[in-house]
């Protein structure tokens, strides 16, 4: 039996996501150094575009979409060695070239002045690029931004052993390569208030796209670039589009952590989701779509 390929066909990246999103297009855009990145593009309006968690893709926001959809033109992307965009595994993870992938995103899809909305490392790309974009962002919506150590370890005890066996610099691909379902969900359902807002058949999609030849490899480049996520904390300051900040009250971020990023974005907006844990989109997805949709309707009440 072959290995499962690094590069996706398209099948592969429409296989599960058909299965919430029945209408809307998915496809593939090529960035400038050959990567391919899967998108899924649905709705009509103001162009918002979504970015997801660490170890996700853009399935995360299934409940989120269909709901933004009928006010927005939502893009959601797979972010370089993620989900079913290319892995090239040896290739860099760090902030500064996710944050150039992004941009470059948006630009090969021709989006104008983009509502930007993230979860976790999507959130920070968020916040960085619009810092970037200056006037070219009309808003930023941040959700559990993921800008501090050790952040994923704090899941539980599982999630502790593994991530700091994963950074290792001698064990380090053994342990990433031993990565499956159990230890997926075991890791990932520490992110959660309630586990059972988790769905199962997306648990399967994520050990699907797991077993891809490479993609271990691809994910312990980018659990060992997480300071460059932290260091990006300092370009907050340059940002001028409104940002709203949404924590949820289980997040792996303490207050510490929080106050620091509340100091470094100019004047945020901040929300606190109750019985909320890192992966809001899935937990709260009402809350996280009537949160864009009351910040966007205010601001274009206001010009």
């Amino acid at each position: 039996m072959n290995a499962p390929s690094p590069v996706a066909s398209g099948k592969d990246a429409e296989d599960y996501t058909r299965r919430w999103l029945p209408s809307g297009e998915i496809a593939f855009t090529t960035l400038k150094d050959g990567t391919r990145i899967r998108y899924v593009r649905v709705g009509r309006g103001p162009d918002l575009v979504l970015t997801h968690t660490v170890r996700t893709q853009l399935d995360l926001f299934q409940r989120v979409i269909p709901m933004l959809s009928p006010h927005f033109t939502v893009y959601a992307l797979d972010l370089p060695g993620f989900g079913w965009s290319d892995l090239k595994p040896g290739f860099p993870k760090d902030e500064p070239t996710l944050r150039a992938a992004l941009k470059e995103f948006i630009a090969n899809l021709g989006i104008v002045r983009p509502i930007l909305a993230g979860e976790s490392i999507g959130a920070t790309l968020s916040i960085s690029l619009a810092a970037e974009l200056g006037d070219k962002v009309e808003q930023v919506f941040a959700f559990n931004t993921y800008d501090y150590l050790p952040g994923l370890e704090r899941s539980n005890l599982l999630a502790s052993i593994i991530i700091k066996s994963v950074r290792a610099p001698v064990v380090g691909p053994v342990f990433a390569a031993l990565e499956n379902r159990t230890i997926t969900g075991g890791i990932m359902k520490g992110g959660f208030h309630d586990p059972r807002s988790l769905p199962a058949d997306l648990l399967d999609e994520y050990a699907r796209v797991g077993a891809r030849t490479g993609y271990s490899r691809a994910a312990r480049t980018l659990l060992k670039a997480l300071p460059s996520f932290v260091s990006a904390r300092a370009r907050y300051r340059s940002i001028t589009a409104p940002v709203t900040l949404v924590w949820g009250d289980k997040d792996w971020s303490t207050l510490q952590d929080r106050t620091g990023v509340e100091r470094a974005v100019p004047l945020p907006t901040v929300v606190t989701l109750e019985r909320t844990g890192h992966f809001s989109a899935l937990e709260r997805p009402q809350a996280w779509a009537d949160i864009i949709l009351t910040a966007t309707a205010k601001a274009r009440a206001a010009s």
